[in-house]
Parts: structure tokens; C-alpha cells; sequence
């Protein structure tokens, strides 16, 4: 399990509030951005890293896109950079030391950017929702 962000009260309820009403209406893609930005941040914390992004079902160009959306620049790049990981090795134990470096690198790198993520997501609710 790797660390992780709290969120605000508001932005769990707000995300919460959100996927109740997408049940009965089309989100808006600012709507649709904050969802995909708490979940996929939940998904790599909770699995394993950068690596459980890209072999889950997740619809990837989306998720980058709604970080790209908020203005979380730093982890689009660190999404990017780990692109290779949709086709390596499921289990991590079994990468090489090479891409187990390189795949350590980029996600301290994501770690870190994730530090000023959840002033990036209620800066973009107080501006477009």
C-alpha cells in the first residue's frame, strides 16, 4: 500500500453527491474530472502504485485528461512516463532492478506532486463546479 492524500470532508461528499447524480444525469466533464481524479488516486494507493493504474480497466486517456483538467500538470507527466507499465510484467517482484528503479523514480516523483493535489482539486471546484 503507498501513501496517499486526505481529502476534505467536502470533496468526499461533493465526489460522493456527484456519482449518486450521474445515476440520473450526464455529468459534466468538470464533474466527471473531479470523480476520475479521486478514484484514480485512490487506485494507486491502495494497489500497487502507478503499476495498478495502467493493468486496471480504468479508461486511461480520461483519467490523464481530468488531471490534466485541474491543473495537475506534474502528475500528468508521471502517468506519462509510467506508460510502459500496461505492458510489462503484471507482478512487480518480477520486474528487472532496471525497470524496478525506473518505475521507484517516477512514482517518488507522483508522491511527491500528490502533496499539492488537493489544493489543485479545491481550487478547480470553487472555480468551475
Amino acid at each position: 500500500m503507498f501513501e496517499s492524500i486526505e481529502l476534505s470532508e467536502e470533496v468526499e461528499e461533493l465526489v460522493d453527491q456527484l456519482e449518486e447524480a450521474s445515476n440520473d444525469r450526464a455529468l459534466s466533464r468538470e464533474e466527471r474530472a473531479v470523480i476520475d481524479v479521486v478514484d484514480t488516486v485512490k487506485l494507486i494507493a491502495e494497489g500497487e502504485g502507478l503499476n495498478e493504474f495502467w493493468l486496471s480497466g480504468t479508461d486511461h486517456s480520461r483519467a490523464i485528461n481530468s488531471f490534466e483538467l485541474i491543473g495537475a500538470s506534474t502528475i500528468v507527466d508521471t502517468l506519462n512516463a509510467s506508460q510502459w507499465c500496461q505492458a510489462a510484467i503484471e507482478d512487480r517482484s518480477q520486474y528487472s532492478s532496471t525497470e524496478a528503479e525506473y518505475i521507484s523514480g517516477i512514482e517518488e516523483e507522483y508522491f511527491e506532486a500528490l502533496q499539492d493535489l488537493t489544493e489543485l482539486l479545491n481550487d478547480f471546484i470553487e472555480e468551475e463546479l
